[in-house]
C-alpha cells in the first residue's frame, strides 16, 4: 500500500525522521492527556523540544502528526515481527513466538496504541482508510503464520477461521493496553502472554482431528 505523503521542506531524510520521532513522542503524551482536539501544534512543538516554526518544516497540519503516530505503530510492529519470525515455518512454536513478540510490542507502545484508537476518528478522509488497511495487514501477518500451519498439517482450519483467529490475536494483544487499568494490577506481562496463548490454542482444538489434536497438545 502506498504511504500517504506528509510534505517536509527539509530534504535531509535522517533529520526528518529524527524530528518526526520527537513529534510523535511529544504528541502521544499530549493526546493521551488532553485529547487530539484540545492539543495545539504549538504545544506539540514545545513538548518535542523545538519551535512552532521548526515544527512546520516537517508537517503541514496537526492531523499529519496524528497520522504519523498511527503509521509509526504499524511500521514498528511489522519490522519487529519480520525480524524475529520466519513466516515460512508452519509450526506452533513459530506461531507462539509471533504472538508473544506482538504482545510485548504492544506493552512497549501501549500509550501509542491507546492514542491511536482514541483519536483515529480525527484522521482525514484519506488517512483513515490507510490506517485501517494497515490494521488489516497486521492481522494478515498472523493469518500467514496460521496458513503455514494448515499447509503443514499442524492445524485444520478453514479460511474464515484463520482470518477470525488472526484478528483475535490482534485484539487480545491490544487489550493489554486498553484494559491495563485492571489487567496490569493482576498479571505480569509474561503471565498475560502465557494465559492468552493457552486460551487461543485451546480454541484451536475443537477444529482438529483427534490425531492432530494429540500432536497439538504436546507442542
Amino acid at each position: 500500500m502506498k504511504r500517504l505523503d506528509v510534505s517536509a521542506s527539509v530534504k535531509d531524510e535522517r533529520l526528518v525522521k529524527k524530528r518526526r520521532d520527537q513529534m510523535i513522542k511529544g504528541a502521544v503524551a499530549l493526546f493521551k492527556q488532553k485529547g487530539f482536539h484540545r492539543t495545539t501544534t504549538r504545544e506539540i512543538a514545545r513538548e518535542a523540544g523545538f519551535s512552532i516554526g521548526t515544527l512546520y518544516e516537517y508537517i503541514r497540519t496537526k492531523e499529519d502528526v496524528l497520522y504519523l503516530v498511527c503509521d509509526s505503530i504499524y511500521d514498528h510492529v511489522r519490522e519487529r515481527l519480520q525480524m524475529d519470525i520466519d513466516p515460512s515455518q508452519g509450526t506452533l512454536a513459530n506461531l507462539k513466538l509471533g504472538i508473544a513478540d506482538y504482545f510485548r510490542i504492544v506493552d512497549e507502545m501501549q500509550d501509542e496504541v491507546l492514542v491511536m484508537y482514541q483519536e483515529a476518528k480525527s484522521l482525514s478522509k484519506d488517512a483513515l482508510p490507510y490506517v485501517l488497511r494497515k490494521e488489516v495487514e497486521m492481522a494478515s501477518m498472523f493469518a500467514e503464520l496460521l496458513e503455514k500451519c494448515v499447509e503443514n498439517g499442524v492445524l485444520n482450519l478453514t479460511e474464515k477461521q484463520v482470518k477470525m483467529i488472526a484478528h483475535n490475536i490482534i485484539v487480545q494483544g491490544q487489550m493489554w493496553a486498553f484494559r491495563r487499568w485492571e489487567l496490569q494490577k493482576v498479571y505480569k506481562l509474561e503471565e498475560y502472554i502465557e494465559i492468552q496463548t493457552e486460551l487461543l490454542f485451546a480454541g484451536f482444538l475443537k477444529y482438529q482431528p483427534s490425531c492432530t489434536a494429540e500432536k497439538f497438545t504436546t507442542q
